[in-house]
């Protein structure tokens, strides 16, 4: 046995932790994909009119394949069939397929085009076919979660699994801050299209990544072809059964759902949550929002080494689901609308989204057997995907839904603005490109709406007390008259910018003058967030109590001891 230890590739340091890197890298793009348009929220309701309900259908709809048609399910099954080589390869192309049709979807079709889809009813064909892009990425992404996971195991089993796996989500988790910080100032200065154009870039950088990991494994496998390793029994359907008849299990599943629910959801809507509470300026609401994930890329590989060394698996998440709760019940405080205490909230929290997964993922190997792992994951991950589907789509519609007038009213100021520059340039004779118009206007736009809400605080106006109409034709010929004045270049650049300035300028005080409501009110969907937190502790704690009497070993070290390698090394040879 000493013999095959020494000869098998997973001894080697360097081999393992570059096995680890490649396969990690294959979930960076895809981590930076997930958040990239959620990010920026803000530029595409003031550039294509999407509003929150358009933003909750189309980040529900990540999950929609894998909830509805099982394709987590069978891609647990698939791979614990295939193994990781195979499945992996699959999923991270997938996962290119649907940023392609992601990106054709918002450069090609026009927001204003619509589709009839039964019982669903109308809604955006744009975002029908973002959000199909984004539900086909979503099955690739999650095999690709479960693939990473298995393969982690395979080759750090019985050393620093939790390291490993933390360093793993560490890797994937510069994606998310990534995507965080750069996406609305990407938008800003080039499209609303640039984001996702990056996500395939760095998608098809994940799947190179991942034929590098596949052609390592294949040398780990080669390295153990001859030597007597632990022959496993072969994955068997009836084997589902077993797994979901571990209490332990349902309460891994349940805490994986309430937890995640209550951060991945969060950071899609963590920017214009920002900007609309704490008047932060969007460029910088994204770096405030990055520091979630910052706190997880060095802590969650820390608390990962502390749960391989010291144990205390239970014991760690049942600290992450109270530093969640706490987070979020301070975030629902009115009151409380410092952007420096944002900062130092959004820090703990992600401490906490440390410690739950850095203990989570690595707890499950110990009741479930190597062979299952693969389903085993794929039910959690099935089980979170329901999450992630129901949890963002319930927050878009109750953030339309109380703020019900936000959306037409950011389109109010869209409309004028337009009806500005066309005037404006039809009254001077000056042509300017379509795409440097639409350019113009959505920027113009964006600057009086993150302008009134960063600035300015006053008791919005009772909607049904303003005519709109005149409130439209007050901004359209204070505009036309502030630019009346104005000197155009000849220069088609400059002409612009001396047009944004001064509609941003007029428009800017008919919004203000009018108290026209375009700031978002979070109240009820950060209640939603309290409450997941709350359930988080309740589960956390009836995991330790589960663990405490069936003798898992949730609470012991991964690594076992000398003297316990000793005698497991001769029981194996009795």
């Amino acid at each position: 046995m000493t013999e095959a230890i020494q000869k098998s590739l997973r001894e080697s340091p360097m081999a393992r932790w570059s096995a680890m890197f490649f396969v990690s890298m294959s979930m960076f793009g895809a981590y930076y994909f997930n958040y990239a348009m959620a990010a920026e929220k803000t530029v595409l309701a003031s550039t294509i009119g999407w509003n929150s309900t358009d933003i909750g259908v189309y980040t529900s709809a990540y999950a929609i394949f894998n909830v509805y048609f099982l394709m987590l399910i069978f891609s647990g099954i698939i791979l614990d069939k295939l193994g990781v080589k195979l499945t992996g390869l699959g999923s991270t192309v997938v996962m290119l397929i649907g940023t392609g049709i992601n990106y054709w979807a918002i450069s090609t079709i026009p927001y204003s085009a619509h589709i009839t889809i039964p019982i669903l009813g109308s809604f955006p064909t744009q975002v029908f076919w973002s959000a199909f892009g984004f539900a086909i990425f979503g099955v690739g992404c999650e095999a690709t979660g479960i693939t990473l996971s298995k393969a982690i195991v395979k080759w750090f089993k019985g050393k620093e699994m939790a390291l490993a796996m933390g360093l793993q989500m560490s890797l994937a988790r510069i994606g998310t801050m990534f995507a965080l910080v750069i996406s609305i100032p990407l938008a800003r200065h080039f499209t609303y299209k640039a984001p996702v154009a990056l996500s395939f870039v760095l998608m098809f950088i994940g799947v190179i990544s991942f034929i590098v990991f596949v052609v390592m494994d294949k040398k780990l496998d080669a390295s153990e072809k001859d030597l007597e390793m632990p022959e496993e029994e072969p994955f068997r359907i009836k084997d589902i059964v077993k797994i979901i008849s571990i209490k332990a299990f349902w309460y891994i599943a349940i805490l994986c759902v309430l937890f995640y629910g209550a951060i991945f959801p969060f950071m899609f809507y963590a920017n214009d949550f920002l900007i609309n509470k704490y008047n932060v300026s969007p460029n910088w609401a994204g770096t405030i929002t990055g520091m979630l994930p910052l706190g997880t890329i060095f802590l969650t590989p820390l608390f990962g080494y502390i749960y391989d060394r010291k144990g205390k698996g239970a014991t760690i998440m049942i600290i992450g689901a109270v530093m969640l709760l706490f987070v979020h019940s301070f975030l629902a405080v009115p009151f409380l609308n410092y952007w420096l205490f944002a900062a130092v909230m959004i820090f703990v929290l992600g401490t906490a989204f440390s410690l739950v997964p850095a203990a989570m993922w690595a707890s499950v190997p110990k009741f479930i057997p190597e062979n299952q792992l693969g389903t085993a994951y794929a039910v959690i991950f099935w089980i979170q995907n329901i999450g992630l589907w129901l949890i963002p789509l319930l927050l878009g519609i109750v953030l339309t839904k109380t703020n019900p007038v936000v959306a037409p009213n950011k389109a109010l100021i869209k409309s004028a603005i337009t009806e500005s520059y066309q005037k404006t340039l039809a009254a001077k004779g000056v042509t300017i490109p379509e795409k440097t118009l639409r350019i113009a206007i959505e920027k113009t736009n964006g600057d009086v709406i993150d302008s009134i809400v960063q600035s300015t605080s006053y008791v919005a106006s009772v909607q049904k007390d303003l005519n709109l109409t005149n409130v439209k034709d007050q901004m359209v010929s204070q505009n036309v008259a502030s630019a009346g004045n104005l000197a155009l270049s000849s220069d088609p650049k400059i002409a612009i910018k001396q047009l944004q300035k001064s509609f941003k300028d007029a428009t800017f005080n008919v919004v203000k003058q009018e108290k026209l409501n375009i700031r978002y009110n979070y109240e009820s969907d950060i209640l939603m967030f309290v409450l997941l937190g709350f359930l988080s502790v309740i589960v956390a704690f009836l995991l330790k109590a589960e663990d405490k009497k069936k003798g898992y070993g949730l609470e012991l070290p991964n690594i076992a001891s000398a003297a316990e390698a000793v005698k497991e090394a001769e029981m194996e040879a009795k």
